[in-house]
């Protein structure tokens, strides 16, 4: 199981109530409310290993340099990711707490959490087993990595965790009319105005998805474009040349990088808490502990035959 961390303590942060506070009267919302994510996710799932992927950097250079106005509309005045203030001290709480479990934390320097999980996801094919991939996410960008054949899934929780919906190939071409592999085109072709992708003009979901079940990708959908033999509508056409330079820059943003310099992390249900007093010190501090009893039952129940 990969836990894209950003989108679930996000969501916590603005769907737990502010009232929850540590003894202080520091809101711990997001706290308490990712760690209530992690003991529902691990009660329900049984996973055997499980990663908390994070965001070394949520903007990154190569992309930026692809498309200037990648996630440009969430950059602070201070030149930072805009994030609500009462949020930034709770990710370091986070960070802590799963340290004092020894629940695994990856990153990649450079990279997004996406990343993280794509190239996490791609080692876990590669080393076979045969054990599935599940990734847990808010983001409808991971939709790319379903594979059906490879074992990988998605748990989306768009809805929040406990209306979490398992996404798969069949999920997909009934939402979306593409696969794993096609979403990524999709997205290109569609654009995301919350990534501050503009997409190409005229062409929304079911045109776009249309497009790519006709002309199998988006470079297919682009030599048709580029053909003027081909029976693609003319106002079609203009719109896809027009948007010919987005076009060449919009899939190193879209696309996850599955080869990310992600350090080996092992990702093994912890036995026992890594720094039992840490994680006593931790839940007196910040009022955790009603979440991390719940935890460290859920992993005592995952480990149970």
């Amino acid at each position: 199981m990969l836990l894209d961390a950003a989108s679930l303590y996000y969501r916590a942060f603005h769907g737990v109530p502010a009232s929850l506070t540590a003894p202080d009267g520091t809101p711990v919302n997001a706290v308490r409310g990712f760690l209530d994510a992690v003991a529902l996710l691990v009660d329900t799932h049984r996973p055997a290993r499980l990663v908390a992927c994070w965001d070394e950097d949520w903007r990154p250079a190569f992309r930026v340099a692809a498309l200037p106005s990648y996630k440009a509309h969430r950059v602070g005045a201070d030149g930072a990711e805009d994030t609500p203030p009462a949020l930034v001290p709770q990710v370091d709480v986070i960070v802590r707490v799963l340290a004092a479990l020894g629940l695994a934390r990856a990153g990649a320097a450079g990279h997004e959490a996406d990343d993280v999980a794509a190239t996490l996801a791609a080692r876990a094919v590669a080393a076979g087993g045969g054990r599935p991939v599940l990734v847990v996410t808010g983001d409808r960008d991971l939709f790319q990595l379903v594979d059906d054949r490879a074992g990988v899934g998605v748990l989306y929780v768009g809805k929040g965790v406990r209306r979490a919906e398992r996404v798969d190939e069949a999920w997909l071409r009934t939402r979306y009319g593409v696969d794993g592999r096609g979403y990524g085109d999709l997205a290109v072709l569609r654009g995301d105005p919350s990534d501050g992708l503009p997409g190409v003009a005229g062409i929304g979901q079911k045109t776009a998805a249309a497009l790519l079940e006709r002309f199998g990708d988006l470079a297919g959908v682009r030599a048709a474009a580029a053909d003027p033999s081909s029976d693609l509508p003319a106002g079609q056409r203009r719109r896809l040349l027009e948007a010919a330079a987005y076009l060449d820059a919009a899939p190193v943003v879209v696309r996850t990088v599955r080869e990310a310099p992600v350090p080996d992390v092992d990702g093994a249900l912890p036995a026992a808490p890594a720094d039992p007093e840490a994680l006593a010190q931790l839940t007196d501090r910040w009022g955790l502990g009603g979440s991390v009893e719940r935890v460290l039952a859920a992993l005592e129940r995952a480990r149970t035959p």
